[in-house]
């Protein structure tokens, strides 16, 4: 059965979503098979391949408890410290209603006319525009916006992606994609240590192995990076999937909560226009309200968002007027006056 309504259209993408999550153990299992594979072949083990694959499934008991522990580990330190992690890939740092008290308003004002509990506001220096939300626990999220986003779009724009924002966090996405970073985070750090460290490492010996007719480890080598890349691309994929599929829902809530789809439109072609940061981690920029550095790439299957012209002609059929391009000039602000009500005569 379709989805129909903004709000049917949420559950069902959240039944979605949480099937594709729940697809992560078994990937891990997947992983954990390469890794015993890998282990067999850098122990220089003898007979035919798929012998080998047979022994490594049957050793998986013995190891899935210390795998088991480390992504335990894991997940608990991220759940603990995940904004203090972002927190220190983007530079964000938190303000306070004295620092900028017409920002901090605009944020006010639109959790207190659909009751939503007011996050957080963190700024980025940089004079890149964009912005994102984070946290996992209610009463514990953010709202975070660039020093270029806030000095370039005007009130309305600026109310726009902070609603765009709000969303991600009254839908639950932002929990969600926390979720699935912390999750890919594992398979990426499992495929660093593998291909920088004991690849490198053993590549010598496992040549000597096939040198001296030590069976057929050259080839298990070749099986288990196979297996772990599949692995990894999988869990990639999902997590880009999940957040591919919400921006369209975050620009309508957008739209729901502002009354004013052109200003959404108009936030996302100044945004567009110098969205990119490049020494911001791929999985934060997943995150971001637009991340132009993974757009279009293999058919979409690795974009983080889906292509902003979609986007806009989305919020065109919510009866939006789409300016094209923009060039917009930088707006000056003394630092502590925050958003200027001359913005809105821009």
């Amino acid at each position: 059965m379709g989805a129909f309504g903004l709000r049917t259209q949420i559950w069902s993408n959240n039944w979605k979503s949480l099937a594709l999550l729940a697809g992560f153990p078994f990937l891990l299992l997947l992983l954990l098979y390469g890794l015993s594979v890998l282990m067999l072949a850098f122990g220089g083990t003898g007979g035919r391949v798929d012998a080998a694959l047979v022994q490594a499934f049957y050793a998986l008991p013995a190891y899935l408890p210390f795998a088991l522990v480390g992504a335990l580990i894991w997940f608990g330190v991220a759940w603990l410290f995940h904004q203090s992690i972002i927190d220190a890939a983007t530079g964000a740092k938190a303000i306070s209603r004295k620092e900028n008290p017409e920002l901090y308003n605009l944020l006010e004002n639109l959790c207190i006319s659909r009751g939503i509990p007011m996050p957080a506001l963190r700024i980025i220096d940089t004079p890149v525009r964009n912005a994102y939300a984070s946290g996992l626990r209610e009463g514990k999220m953010s709202v975070t916006l660039t020093r270029g986003l806030i000095e370039t779009l005007n009130t309305k724009e600026i109310e726009a992606v902070m609603g765009h924002e709000l969303t991600h966090i009254r839908n639950r996405d932002v929990r969600l994609l926390v979720i699935s970073v912390i999750f890919v985070g594992i398979f990426s750090f499992a495929g660093e240590i593998l291909f920088r460290g004991m690849f490198y490492t053993n590549l010598g010996r496992t040549g000597r192995h096939r040198r001296s007719g030590g069976g057929n480890s050259g080839v298990l080598v070749l099986v288990a990076f196979a297996i772990i890349a599949l692995s990894w691309a999988l869990a990639v994929l999902i997590r880009f999937s999940l957040s591919r599929k919400r921006e369209f829902l975050a620009d309508a809530g957008a739209v729901e909560l502002t009354r004013n789809p052109d200003a959404m439109i108009s936030a996302l072609r100044k945004i567009a226009a110098n969205a990119d940061m490049p020494r911001a981690p791929q999985d934060i920029k997943s995150m971001f309200i637009e991340n132009p550095a993974a757009s279009g790439n293999f058919g979409g299957l690795f974009s983080t968002h889906p292509p902003l012209d979609k986007r806009i002609e989305a919020l065109v059929m919510m009866g939006g007027r789409d300016p094209g391009p923009i060039r917009s000039r930088r707006r000056i602000i003394r630092q502590g006056r925050g958003v200027s009500p001359q913005s809105l005569l821009r």
